[in-house]
């Protein structure tokens, strides 16, 4: 049967309101609530259900970040996930990790583990790259299907129903493969109180960058990040006359 690897990102949680650093730089990220990047709960539950219907015999999930990385590791773990490995980046060198790095990782650690899929969710929420399930397969050189919102496993193959702008859009891929999770490929469980207890038990590798043979020196300089612009306030006018007028004092009408 096949194994199964899956890619988890430590991101700040949807709900919390982002605060750009003083410096430009990049975004507060002390003290704010993190959590599994949403895209990266559906590849694992994805996995998870294809080892209950006996498809797959191991899920690895991999995470690349600082210790607290383990956390997102753990609950992959509590949702069904056999093992973890958890890359260790940290300091400066965590706050220039891009997708090309991710990517190299997860093609190395694929190599190692044997595994015959890889899952990843679409994009991370915290820089909406959607770039790491493309390289990670030109890296391997295998076959890939991205914005999936079905998956069906043959033997030697994958039937997956993919999100398009147009629609939908059915393909085949020959397995070893890399696959993106979309939004409505699954709703993800959660993790009850047992297996959350039985996530404690379960092994978590670390590695380094290094250790794998991967560079990790950035490619890219963030120059800037800048809130986006404040919408300005709504008006209530009282007819179409004063509407008109409006629109004529702000040039969007002759």
């Amino acid at each position: 049967m096949a194994r199964v690897l899956v890619g988890v990102k430590r991101v700040i949680d949807y709900a919390v309101k982002i605060r750009v650093k003083p410096d430009k730089k990049g975004v507060v990220t002390d003290g704010v609530k993190h959590s599994m990047n949403p895209f990266d709960e559906i590849a694992v539950e994805e996995a998870v259900r294809m080892k209950e219907k006996k498809l797959v015999s191991e899920i690895i999930a991999v995470s690349c970040g600082p210790v607290q990385s383990q956390e997102v590791i753990r609950t992959a773990l509590a949702m069904g996930v056999d093992k973890g490995i958890h890359v260790e980046v940290s300091g400066p060198e965590y706050e220039t990790l891009q997708p090309i790095h991710v990517s190299k990782i997860l093609a190395k650690i694929a190599q190692n583990e044997k595994v015959d899929l890889v899952i990843v969710g679409k994009q991370a929420i915290d820089d909406d790259s959607n770039q790491t399930a493309q390289m990670t397969a030109a890296v391997l050189d295998w076959p890939q299907a991205t914005f999936a919102s079905k998956i069906e496993k043959g033997d030697k193959e994958l039937t997956v129903t993919r999100e398009v702008d147009g629609g939908l859009e059915t393909i085949k891929c020959k397995i070893p493969a890399v696959i993106s999770a979309d939004l409505r490929l699954n709703e993800p469980r959660y993790a009850t109180l047992p297996n959350i207890m039985k996530a404690k038990k379960k092994p978590i590798t670390k590695v380094t960058p290094k250790d794998l043979g991967v560079d990790i020196s950035p490619r890219i300089e963030i120059l800037s990040v800048e809130d986006p612009p404040v919408r300005q306030a709504g008006v209530i006018l009282p007819d179409v006359d004063a509407l008109v007028t409006k629109l004529k004092e702000g040039g969007h009408v002759p």
